[in-house]
């Protein structure tokens, strides 16, 4: 079982390594684990839940869950599609 501590530094692990598989090469961008960074964590129900993003000028942000009960991660990749100000 993974504290919550430990659940961190494996979720950065897993963003930085697809990160950099995917991103852009000829970007020419120096990319290491500092450029990870955790936008957001919480404990629920059982699992924990951390939301990432990188400094890459790509738009993507990382959802990394853990489930305690089965010891189980869970990533998906996201790409923000749109954007919109909306007035109240």
């Amino acid at each position: 079982m993974l504290s919550s501590k430990d659940f961190v530094q494996k979720a950065i692990d897993i963003v930085y390594e697809y990160a950099n598989e995917t991103f852009d090469k000829t970007d020419n961008v120096n990319f290491t684990k500092d450029n990870v960074y955790v936008v957001w964590c919480s404990y629920i129900l059982g699992h924990v839940k951390a939301l990432l993003s990188t400094t890459l000028p790509d738009g993507k942000y990382y959802e990394v869950t853990y489930n305690s009960s089965n010891d189980e991660i869970y990533f998906d990749a996201y790409v923000k599609v749109h954007n919109k100000k909306i007035k109240l």
